[in-house]
């Protein structure tokens, strides 16, 4: 098998995150032509299409993102190897490697992974966000070292990872003072309101609100679904419906995003996950984020959870 050329790599990998051809030209002080005729190279070398037109632009094909995903770890490393022979391997800072489940909300995973940063060895932190099966996926190959998420790893997926949990919150309910007039108490207000609600996909948390609207027979109109929670919160912060995230990050959400704290659910709770590819946590830095969440010292009001 013929040996990839790198640099029509380049030349593909800078086009497909520019999303243009004159704009990865101009970067790479080359013409557009000598660009598409590079492009045309390793796609006959690969045997496949990489972009398929998109109106007047171009778009990836499905082998087009996988060739992207790993363009971008070969640069990755190179980029490594060069900041190694510049500083000597001794001052290399340690990677710690996270997917984040895109319902888990930011603040939490900030709170879980802030500790790791303010250590003493240098950590470099590199983070991506993603649905959970997609990031699973990456973690049983390694290219992960842990995900956080808001649930347990789903039964029936053939990756061998495992669940560690690390605590657990009651669920709160915001919503701004201007769609919540007070004129009703909690859970009453929202009978006949809209509601904003992770998507089927997204979150745990979403069945559990649903089979809670049953239980106190409250009647309410979904007005929107988000895979994820930060734009949930910013469509809420705007009025467009109450929404629901942990009661141990309350005081954020309202300074941050200007609502009130309607009430707590405190049957309902949501959980918060490590998932790692080893039973017995190695790596170093998802180690100590693991024992630290565990024994309460992130949050006051958050139940911690025995591994």
């Amino acid at each position: 098998m013929k040996r990839l050329n790198y640099k029509h790599l380049q030349y593909f990998h800078t086009v497909a995150e520019l999303a243009s051809v004159q704009a990865a030209a101009e970067k790479l002080n080359v013409t557009p032509q000598t660009i598409s005729g590079q492009l045309r190279t390793l796609e006959d070398e690969l045997g496949t299409p990489l972009f398929q037109k998109s109106g007047r632009g171009l778009e990836l094909t499905d082998t087009g993102r996988l060739v992207l995903d790993y363009s971008r770890d070969i640069f990755r490393l190179g980029d490594e190897l060069q900041e190694v022979l510049q500083l000597g391997v001794s001052l290399r800072p340690m990677e710690l490697r996270v997917g984040i489940v895109d319902a888990l909300p930011k603040s939490i995973a900030h709170k879980l992974l802030a500790p790791v940063l303010a250590s003493a060895e240098p950590m470099r932190l590199i983070c991506r966000e993603e649905q959970m099966t997609a990031l699973l996926g990456e973690l049983a190959v390694h290219r992960l070292d842990v995900v956080l998420a808001d649930s347990p790893m789903p039964a029936g997926m053939n990756v061998k990872c495992f669940n560690h949990l690390l605590g657990q919150s009651s669920i709160a309910c915001f919503a701004t003072s201007s769609l919540h007039n007070g004129n009703q108490s909690f859970p009453e207000c929202l009978n006949n309101s809209p509601v904003l609600l992770p998507t089927d996909s997204s979150s745990a948390l979403r069945t559990n609100l649903l089979s809670w609207f049953q239980r106190r027979e409250l009647t309410v109109r979904v007005a929107g679904e988000f895979d994820d929670s930060a734009l949930m919160k910013a469509f809420g912060s705007q009025g467009h419906g109450y929404f629901f995230a942990p009661a141990v990050i309350a005081d954020e959400i309202c300074q941050r995003y200007k609502v009130i704290k309607i009430g707590i659910i405190a049957e309902l709770k949501q959980e918060f996950y490590a998932i790692a590819a080893e039973r017995k946590v190695t790596h170093s830095a998802v180690r100590e984020m693991t024992e630290r969440a565990q024994s309460g010292r992130l949050w006051s009001d958050i139940t911690p959870q025995p591994d």
